[in-house]
């Protein structure tokens, strides 16, 4: 669900994420004010615009309590554009890793997908009707060789070149196949379509190393020099019609107006969230190995988060105004261990609290997304009814609490492993044992006949995720 930003509360923001995440309340607390923060900024008068920044936000918390779901529902929320990376991404090759930029750049690649994808809506409806004309030319080829003509449109070309009756008749089998067209009635029939592709080859390059952005430079430069082939293709209607769709509806776009308002949105609305960043801390007891790579990564991260200007295939940003939310388990290491720079860049701390017995219960009866939602809706497109009773849930909650105490706790996630063991047997027998038009009942004892053994037996190897 997108909702306009300025009609988004805190009150309200918090209300949206209470149907998709359990518990966790001073984590969306927290990041329901920074959104508003983003409304507020932009509603303050120009000179105080580009001063005020925003409140970086830093999750502590264990594995499969909610912290990256808080910030991907916050993003669909406000219709922002969303990145999200990992920290220990940019130590892995040796001392320097992936270009530490390149979160900056995969967020504006999902600004402009986000803004393409509401041009494109807007304009959805006059591609469709360009789409509907390709297609009735493709089944039905207008008479006469001077052009495709409008619907209804006569030339005196008409009345000399082709004869009346038989132009008559081929509008009349033109105006019957869009009819069917529209109903649907035709939908697997193939055509012959000219569909676009490019040229554009792989390019890689000896003889030393080139950064990311130089390579994407490259690329694009070659592939805008080699020209662009349309080749035909024999597809169904449907495929045809979606393929079609895209180009049209790419024609009707300006692209350096996406990519204007692409960047704009991305440097104001912008949310990058960088996750196992605890793997990056460096313990100050020693002094080299892995801890110098790991505080080299901070270092680099620091003029990102600060505020700085990064080159794009499609512009530059500025990363100033840019939300980051960063989030690790911290189990070895402490915040405390960043390097003290990159710590005031995440003036707001947020620990998130590991799920009890009773929020596995809740994850499994009320959220939009949940579990249980989910297998219904995978066994009611096989016409079989899924259901579970309270009791169900309370000891499906109850042995996945148990589990996650035994071995490693890995949080919500545990219930996946758990519902996949108790469910798997009933899924492999639709629709040959369990036929269309069947009710499947979950209830407390089927529950421990199928999950009893996972708690009793502590070598519990063959279900950790």
């Amino acid at each position: 669900m997108t909702i306009n930003l300025d009609s988004l509360t805190p009150k309200q923001i918090v209300a949206e994420l209470d149907k998709y995440i359990i518990g966790q309340n001073d984590a969306k607390k927290n990041v329901a004010i920074a959104l508003r923060n983003r409304w507020r900024r932009m509603n303050a008068p120009d000179e105080m615009q580009r001063e005020i920044t925003p409140n970086n936000i830093l999750m502590i918390g264990s594995t499969g309590v909610g912290k990256t779901e808080i910030a991907r529902r916050l993003a669909k929320l406000a219709d922002a554009p969303f990145t999200k990376v990992e920290a220990s991404k940019f130590t892995e090759v040796g001392y320097v890793g992936r270009d530490v930029e390149s979160m900056v750049r995969d967020l504006v690649e999902s600004s402009v997908h986000l803004v393409q994808s509401t041009k494109k809506e807007a304009v959805k409806e006059k591609a469709l009707e360009i789409v509907e004309e390709i297609i009735v030319e493709a089944l039905v080829p207008a008479m006469g060789k001077t052009g495709k003509k409008k619907k209804g449109e006569k030339t005196e070309s008409d009345a000399t070149q082709i004869p009346e009756s038989d132009d008559e008749l081929n509008q009349r089998t033109r105006e019957l196949f869009r009819e069917k067209l529209r109903r649907g009635e035709l939908e697997n029939r193939k055509i012959d379509v000219e569909v676009r592709s490019s040229n554009a080859p792989n390019i890689g390059v000896m003889g030393g190393p080139i950064d990311e952005m130089s390579m994407m430079n490259i690329q694009e430069m070659i592939g805008g020099m080699l020209p662009k082939r349309e080749k035909k293709r024999k597809m169904t209607i449907a495929d045809a019609r979606k393929i079609l769709l895209e180009e049209e509806s790419a024609k009707l776009i300006d692209m350096d107006e996406v990519k204007e308002e692409a960047i704009r949105k991305a440097e104001n609305l912008g949310i990058i969230f960088i996750d196992e960043i605890d793997k990056i801390a460096s313990s100050r007891s020693n002094g080299g190995g892995a801890d110098v790579s790991r505080e080299g990564v901070q270092r680099d991260l620091l003029p990102i988060v600060e505020g700085s200007s990064v080159n794009t295939k499609y512009g530059v940003i500025n990363t100033d105004h840019v939300l980051f939310i960063a989030a690790g388990a911290f189990h070895v290491s402490k915040p405390s261990d960043l390097i003290p720079e990159l710590q005031g860049r995440f003036p707001i701390r947020v620990e998130l609290q590991s799920l009890k017995e009773e929020d596995f219960y809740r994850i499994l009866r009320e959220p939009k997304s949940a579990l249980t939602k989910q297998y219904e809706a995978l066994l009611a497109s096989e016409n079989v009814e899924l259901s579970f009773t309270d009791e169900a849930l309370a000891e499906i909650a109850r042995i996945a609490f148990a589990v996650n105490a035994e071995v490693e706790n890995i949080g919500a996630r545990r219930l996946q492993t758990v519902m996949s063991h108790l469910l798997n047997d009933i899924m492999f027998d639709i629709p040959d044992v369990i036929t269309s038009n069947s009710k499947v009942l979950i209830n407390k004892e089927l529950v421990n006949e199928r999950l009893g053994g996972m708690v009793k037996n502590r070598d519990l190897s063959q279900y950790i995720l």
